[in-house]
This record gives structure tokens, C-alpha cells and sequence, in this order.
């Protein structure tokens, strides 16, 4: 019985932990609400819609026993929610980290991280044009990232960098259960054709472009509507 409500549990087990401690007297997540929330749904809404389309056009798709059956379009409940809850979780993670380190002695990181990422993902996204999903993951990756550090030259990227490093962790193991690594099957399968794959376990080497550009759009909101909306937080002990 409990199997449908696999992909669900993950999402509610993602958020359940940031969500409690955002009421953390060191951390006080809940008083920069304001900023976040405008910027997930933003986000999501766009994420959303490619995430329709590619379901459409078959580059992945969903395994009806791991889910409740209810269904937003031609998603499962779950993945709409996946665009709220991991969000949630990453957000707030770099949030703590902007309270709890001190970032000023890792601000050069970006000047020669940023273009490699941006050179590597560019190099991958022409060899691989007729994979839509390589395509797609490296060429969004690509302009997001000239976006924040050319366009915008926002001073927060080599913090982004950093906490996106420590966010592969919990990033292998939430996406490892839903492409399949320790379950009989994958709650989230992928059309290998659009795709170059390779693998990490059983999670497509493209979800670390797709997911670092989908975190970074939520942080990029998050740090323009804190600016604009300043909050003040006490100071860490």
C-alpha cells in the first residue's frame, strides 16, 4: 500500500527537516518567506512547463505504482511538488550557510569557475544538439549562468558554487531514489535517446546541469527580492 506513496514521502521528507529549523532562532528562514516564495513560484512555473513538454515528448516520463494517481496536466501531483520542496530545501540550506560562514575569502572562485562551467556546458550542448535533454540541460545552464555573472555580475556566485557543491550530497540521494538506485524500478524513468547516457548510479549526468540552473533561478529571486526587501535578522552567537 505504501508504494504509491513513494515519490510523495520523498518530497515530504526533503522539506520536512529545513522546514522545522527555518523557526531556528540562528537561522530565522521564516522571516525572508516573502523573498523566497514569489521566487519558487516563478521559478517553478517555468520549470514546469518544460517539465510538460519533455514529459510529452516522451524524454522522461513516470511509473504510476510509485505515485498517488493524482495528476496536475499530464504531471503527478508529486513532481509538481518537487519544484516547491527541493527548492525549499536548497534555498534554505543557502541560507544557512550565508549565516553561518564567511564567504569573503572565497569571492574569486567565480571568475575562473563560472566560465568553465559555462565553456563545458556550451561544448556539451553542441555535440550533443540532437539530445534534447543534454541540449536543453547545458544550453539553460549556459545563459543562466552569463545572465547572474555578465548581465547582473550579482556578488553572491562563488557562495552559490560552493553551497550547490555541498547540496550534491542530499542532490544523489534524493534523485538516486527517484531514478531507481535501491528500489526495483525508477519512480522517474528517462528516454536514453535524448540523452547522452552516462550515468552517476542512476541518475543522468545532465541532472547536475538541469538542477544547478533550477536552484540557481531560485536564488537568483531570492537574493534580488531580498535586496529590494531587506530583513532584519539577528545575529548569529
Amino acid at each position: 500500500m505504501l508504494k504509491q506513496y513513494t515519490y510523495l514521502l520523498i518530497d515530504l521528507l526533503a522539506i520536512s527537516v529545513p522546514f522545522i529549523f527555518s523557526f531556528h532562532p540562528k537561522i530565522q528562514f521564516h522571516k525572508v518567506w516573502k523573498s523566497f516564495f514569489p521566487s519558487v513560484i516563478i521559478s517553478g512555473i517555468i520549470f514546469l512547463m518544460g517539465d510538460a513538454l519533455y514529459t510529452h515528448l516522451g524524454v522522461w516520463g513516470f511509473n504510476p505504482d510509485y505515485l498517488t494517481g493524482i495528476q496536475v496536466g499530464n504531471l503527478p501531483l508529486e513532481e509538481v511538488l518537487f519544484f516547491f520542496c527541493i527548492p525549499y530545501a536548497c534555498v534554505f540550506s543557502y541560507h544557512c550557510f550565508d549565516r553561518l560562514v564567511d564567504f569573503k575569502k572565497y569571492e574569486q572562485i567565480k571568475k575562473w569557475l563560472g566560465p568553465g562551467i559555462i565553456a563545458f556546458s556550451a561544448v556539451l550542448s553542441v555535440i550533443y544538439y540532437d539530445r534534447l535533454y543534454t541540449f536543453a540541460a547545458c544550453a539553460g545552464l549556459v545563459l543562466m549562468l552569463i545572465m547572474v555573472q555578465y548581465w547582473f555580475k550579482v556578488k553572491w556566485l562563488s557562495k552559490f558554487f560552493i553551497v550547490y557543491a555541498f547540496l550534491l550530497i542530499p542532490f544523489l540521494m534524493v534523485n538516486g531514489l527517484l531514478t531507481g538506485t535501491g528500489l526495483a524500478e525508477p519512480i522517474v524513468w528517462y528516454d536514453d535517446n535524448e540523452n547522452m547516457g552516462l550515468r552517476i548510479l542512476s541518475i543522468p549526468f545532465e541532472d547536475l546541469f538541469y538542477g544547478m540552473s533550477m536552484i540557481l533561478m531560485n536564488v537568483f529571486g531570492f537574493e534580488i527580492l531580498n535586496a529590494r526587501n531587506p530583513v532584519s535578522l539577528s545575529k548569529v552567537a
